[in-house]
């Protein structure tokens, strides 16, 4: 395929996986004319792994990606055949969503949303080199040696860089099964001075559902009452798809008998595989060797989809050889009869180093030259695709001067991800954790909404319609907390009489709703209700609170703010101090050994990771007060000098 003119494209993707869809989307919503690359278009949104989006911490960047006006949550909603609100029992800083997907379903909707996207081509080819001008990205050169041309390339190429897959001591290219690896691109990021490194990840078996037995598992329902991942999805038709069920059993000590006694048939501790594999999803083999005091692991037995007999296996995620996962699998209860139609496998890939990247995601040496998702260390659909949002977003921006769009990590999960990789790299696949996050309870996944999506609409991603949702979400919020605040409770006999009824302390003074609802055993709910029986059969001028139009995020907004307002007013006078240093800039060109007092080790970390702000300054690991304190008095001296 050759193309001809000076500039093909305003932005190309290379890259069909979940960083490239955001990174494609969201750039061709821009109104940038946009062509994703892709080796496979069949499988362009594919899940090469799990059947499932969001989870512990990965369900709040799916619900960020979908405020700025990503394409992933709107996806699961429609692919979704299990939905669940994981930490439901505790507090709202911890609480996250999950939905196991339709994965054909899932892949085919994506397609199909990219395909109807005006602005967007999508182009079967491999790219084999980045082609620069100067010190700046023209496009890329294809491996039959023709060009595309392009003024922003990025750069989302999953797990196929020189991919090696691995089942026991058997090796093949190719980054996921069915698919070849992409060869050329490693060694032109290496010419542009790239720093890259080897990584792992993993998969387990796909069992056939009819060869298990359901009796012996424990059987694990979603939400009786689902929520959409969507904050602009107001189909009146939802859930779009049929719930189903999963299940979970164990592994045992005859498992990891099998398991142990084939360690030197494993790639993994035999050293055929160098790259470093995730700590936090570690392969069954790992998890027998790492926790031998443990009798048995959990599994999760999950459908890949309502038309499909393959059932993901998750937690046995494994790269022993096929007749070693055939005789410990058959140990497992009710997997004693199983049928494998995939073997489990690992596969190790490229990566390059984050801390290369400014927090556009954009190379802090090459203009125009973006990168996002597994290429960049990470592990995971949702932080792919948060990421590919960023960088479409900015290179889309980039190729008309448009200015950039940031967010730091007091901005959302998504600023803490790519802070964490721009400062610190990733030495194995980074997973986002609500520890992660200093300011969870400002960043929760219920208001990442209101959070972001004015910024979405400024920017044009978010349509009009979808702006006025948003608005009248904020106006329902504003317009129930007025209410509440302005509905008083007075001390009588028949208020403190319902009150006990409803399990609450009697009052003995004049006391508002709002009040009211801040104590534990009170929610909005009883709240009205109380309000309603107080207001029967007396001629009361009071109004009864009615909050009965109001939506039910809306209703979940008005309880946090009141019941978490006192600790959330305090965290946000915290940031205050936080976004000042995040606005100081250091300048790119600055020589850390100039600066007295820092010692060679922190002038090592400075260069490396060269920060833009004294508040990525501040934390990078072993960069002391100290030192902060040098850097900012060499940076003030350094001022005055040029201004004189």
């Amino acid at each position: 395929m050759s193309f001809k003119g000076p500039e093909d494209f305003e932005v190309l993707v290379i890259g069909g996986g979940h960083a490239g869809c955001e990174a494609a989307y969201s750039s061709a919503r821009l109104g940038r004319k946009t062509a994703m690359l892709t080796l496979n278009p069949s499988r362009i949104g594919f899940m090469s792994c799990n059947p499932a989006i969001g989870g512990l911490a990965k369900g709040q960047l799916v619900k960020e990606i979908d405020a700025l006006g990503g394409i992933m949550g709107l996806n699961t909603d429609r692919s979704a055949i299990q939905f669940k609100r994981l930490n439901s029992s505790k507090g709202p800083a911890v609480r996250s969503s999950r939905a196991q997907c339709d994965k054909a379903l899932y892949s085919l909707n994506m397609q199909s949303t990219l395909r109807e996207l005006p602005g967007l081509s999508i182009v079967e080819a491999e790219a084999t080199k980045i082609l620069i001008e100067g010190l700046q990205v023209v496009g890329v050169e294809l491996r039959d040696g023709s060009q595309i041309r392009a003024r922003a390339v990025v750069i989302t190429s999953g797990t196929f860089l020189q991919a090696i897959m691995h089942t026991g001591l058997s090796q093949q290219e190719g980054g996921r099964l069915g698919d070849v690896a992409a060869k050329g691109l490693s060694g032109s990021l290496r010419e542009l001075g790239f720093r890259l490194s080897r990584l792992k990840t993993g998969t387990p078996p796909r069992l056939h559902r009819n060869s298990l037995d359901y009796s012996k598992m424990a059987e694990q329902f979603g939400d009786a009452v689902p929520s959409r991942f969507s904050f602009y999805d107001k189909s009146a038709v939802f859930p779009y798809l049929p719930q189903v069920a999963c299940h979970i059993t164990y592994t045992n000590e005859k498992t990891h008998e099998w398991i142990e006694k084939n360690f030197d048939r494993s790639p993994m501790f035999t050293g055929i595989i160098q790259g470093v594999g995730p700590r936090y999803c570690p392969s069954i083999e790992d998890k027998v060797k790492r926790f031998r005091e443990r009798d048995r692991h959990q599994i999760f037995v999950e459908p890949e989809g309502l038309t499909t007999d393959e059932m993901y296996i998750n937690g046995i995620s494994t790269s022993l050889p096929a007749d070693v996962q055939e005789q410990f699998v058959r140990t497992i209860v009710g997997l004693e009869n199983a049928q494998f139609i995939k073997f489990g496998y690992a596969v190790e890939y490229d990566a390059v180093d984050a801390r290369q990247l400014r927090a556009t995601l954009e190379s802090k040496d090459w203009k125009g030259l973006f990168c996002a998702g597994q290429i960049n260390g990470t592990s995971g659909y949702e932080e792919a695709g948060a990421q590919g949002l960023i960088a479409g977003i900015n290179a889309a921006l980039s190729v008309r001067d448009s200015g950039e769009f940031i967010l730091s990590r007091i901005d959302g999960y998504i600023g803490v991800l790519i802070d964490d990789l721009i400062l610190k790299g990733a030495d194995e696949p980074y997973r986002m954790f609500t520890s992660r996050a200093e300011y969870r309870l400002l960043l929760r996944e219920d208001n990442a909404d209101l959070r972001l999506s004015p910024r979405a609409i400024e920017l044009g991603i978010l349509d009009s319609e979808q702006a006025e949702i948003f608005y009248r979400k904020q106006e329902a919020i504003q317009s129930g907390r007025e209410q509440i605040r302005n509905r008083f409770f007075y001390p009588t006999e028949k208020t403190n009489r319902v009150l006990a009824e409803a399990g609450s302390a009697e009052i003995r003074d004049k006391i508002s709703a709002e009040v009211l609802l801040k104590r534990p055993e009170m929610d909005l709910s009883k709240v009205q209700e109380l309000s309603r029986k107080v207001a029967e059969g007396e001629e009361d001028p009071r109004p009864v609170l009615d909050l009965s139009g109001v939506s039910t995020d809306a209703i979940e907004q008005i309880e946090i703010q009141v019941k978490y307002e006192g600790y959330i007013q305090r965290d946000l006078e915290l940031l205050e101090g936080l976004r000042k240093s995040e606005e100081v800039l250091i300048p790119s060109n600055l020589d850390f050994s100039l600066i007295p007092g820092l010692s060679a080790e922190i002038q090592g970390r400075l260069r490396v990771a060269r920060p833009e702000t004294l508040g990525q300054a501040s934390r990078l690991p072993g960069v002391t007060p100290a030192a902060m304190a040098n850097l900012m008095i060499f940076m003030k001296m350094n001022d005055r000098q040029v201004a004189q």
